[in-house]
């Protein structure tokens, strides 16, 4: 018996994806060159919705399922409209499904295939998610990249990767940190990492943010 789970159902339009990576890199290059758009500033602005913006989204989601058991079970059991209760829909966020952590199971995501990603509630994919040595990695070895993103489990939790499709997208629900009781949600969003909800990471412990 293996140490992790790979759940993998791919349909990927590649050719499209491609085809509209290309335009988007000649329409930059066009805009640099005459001079419309500043290539720093527009990699603040890819960096602003990948770290920030989008992921903070998904914090609401995940304090609110840490504070309301109704909500949690409704995230749980379709996260997509669950989801809509907080606002957040759209492109890329057709069918979301919530995946939970628990002291047993840690789960992870992956697009072994493209980039697939959640962004009504993660914003844009970070540069690593999208790259191959992480998309190979994840599938052979969940725990080495987990020592690589600098956190270890205990050999007794299960690791479970779930691989995202063209139609299905993956978030993970982290489990609530330990001291956080009386919290509010807002704080409790404080925690919640990007990484966390993809699960390469952990949440914040109450130390680090009240410290």
């Amino acid at each position: 018996m293996t140490d992790h789970d790979h759940h993998h159902d791919h349909q990927h339009d590649h050719s499209e994806l491609s085809e509209t990576d290309l335009r988007v890199r000649a329409l930059e290059s066009i805009l640099t060159e005459k001079g419309y758009i500043d290539p720093a500033a527009l990699d603040v602005l890819i960096e602003t919705y990948e770290s920030k913006v989008g992921p903070r989204n998904g914090a609401r989601v995940v304090a609110r399922a840490w504070t309301d058991p109704a909500f949690r079970a409704r995230l749980l059991a379709d996260a997509t409209p669950a989801i809509g209760e907080l606002g957040y829909a759209g492109r890329q966020g057709e069918h979301i499904v919530a995946v939970e952590n628990t002291p047993e199971l840690h789960n992870m995501v992956v697009c072994t295939l493209c980039s697939c990603y959640p962004w009504p509630v993660l914003g844009l994919p970070p540069v690593w998610y999208k790259s191959a040595p992480y998309r190979a990695k994840a599938v052979k070895d969940p725990r080495g990249v987990l020592k690589d993103f600098g956190f270890e489990l205990s050999p007794a939790t299960k690791i479970r990767v779930w691989d995202s499709t063209a139609e299905i997208r993956y978030f993970v629900l982290p489990m609530r940190p330990e001291g956080t009781d009386g919290w509010s949600e807002a704080e409790l969003a404080e925690l919640v990492t990007r990484d966390s909800m993809i699960g390469t990471g952990l949440p914040k412990q109450p130390a680090k943010v009240t410290g």
